[in-house]
């Protein structure tokens, strides 16, 4: 099976040939995969060196000229060293690009703290005007990207992975793509909102991107709802209002705990809720390792999602006894 980054490279390789106002700026990662677009496309595969905070700005000046700029590294090097150019040369000027990232949280755990960014999310969602999209499959991918890449140009796309959605709305964002190693083990089509997989009782479960495998097969034996979400910011308030009759919600994100606990509170103000957040926790842990062993260790896996909302079940059963 393909990876998400090899098939973002191929998806934006395509979308190079077919607009002329596709561009794509590197910081040396993944250069080899774009080899042959460059060749084809010199003037707009732009490589600049080890220097991410550059190619951020250089996409912004080349929004600023009209052009739909892709920007692609690791997670800590694509957002969090180049964040203030993220800030200004892209939300201050009010420029559009898309930030695809590669490494998530520990998905490069083997090189260390420097190469892992569990709070990539929640930094890029202090910024206004950026939507979020985690693809949980490589089939995922493409989609996403070309509907990211709609939102730089004119016309009321919205943000749902493909271009064939209308919403004005959602008009001229910039997005945050972030694909990882881990997946899903199928694809599932793609909607701006969230989508009801399974169907239950005691709470609603939503889980963003790969995590939704994790939470079926941890929770396979529980009443609960579980909705898959690719697209995390705009989030689905009125899906998830729909959804959580029960007034209990589990949110698992494959990144810093508790990054969408806001958004989901604030979607259930008017009525009374309960709220577990699971993602990576705050603690650091000072270990390589994979990133199944990360997951472990931060009660991502099967079993970890599976205690942890047994817990908090039970907590609602003691307490309406």
């Amino acid at each position: 099976m393909t990876d998400m980054r090899t098939a973002f490279t191929e998806a934006a390789s395509l979308l190079l040939d077919e607009d002329p106002l596709a561009a794509v700026v590197l910081a040396e990662i993944s250069a080899d995969a774009f080899a042959k677009a460059a060749a084809r496309h010199p003037e707009r595969v732009l490589n600049v060196g080890i220097r991410e905070q550059l190619m951020v700005s250089v996409g912004g000046g080349l929004a600023l000229a009209g052009l739909k700029p892709i920007m692609h590294s690791y997670a800590p090097f694509l957002v969090e060293r180049a964040f203030e150019q993220v800030k200004l040369d892209l939300g201050h000027q009010g420029t559009h690009a898309v930030l695809a990232s590669i490494g998530a949280s520990y998905d490069a755990a083997r090189g260390g703290r420097t190469h892992q960014a569990p709070e990539d999310v929640a930094l890029m969602d202090t910024l206004p005007g950026f939507a979020v999209l985690v693809p949980g499959h490589p089939g995922e991918v493409a989609g996403l990207l070309r509907g990211a890449v709609d939102l730089l140009g004119d016309g009321d796309t919205a943000v749902a992975g493909s271009s064939s959605s209308r919403q004005s709305t959602y008009l001229r964002l910039s997005t945050y793509l972030r694909l990882s190693t881990e997946s899903n083990r199928e694809a599932r089509p793609l909607r701006p909102g969230l989508q009801v997989v399974r169907s239950g009782h005691e709470a609603v479960v939503v889980a963003v991107g790969p995590m939704l495998d994790p939470v079926l097969d941890g929770l396979a034996e529980e009443d609960v709802t579980v909705a898959y979400a690719t697209t995390v910011r705009p989030f689905d308030g009125a899906g998830l209002r729909s959804l959580a009759a029960s007034g209990t919600v589990v949110l698992v994100e494959p990144y810093l705990a508790g990054t969408s606990a806001g958004v989901v509170s604030a979607a259930l103000a008017a009525r009374p809720h309960r709220l577990l957040s699971l993602g990576v926790g705050r603690d650091e842990i000072r270990r390589y390792g994979t990133p199944a062993d990360h997951a472990r260790w931060h009660g991502l896996d099967a079993a970890g999602i599976r205690r942890s909302v047994r817990q908090f079940l039970q907590l609602d059963l003691e307490r309406a006894l």
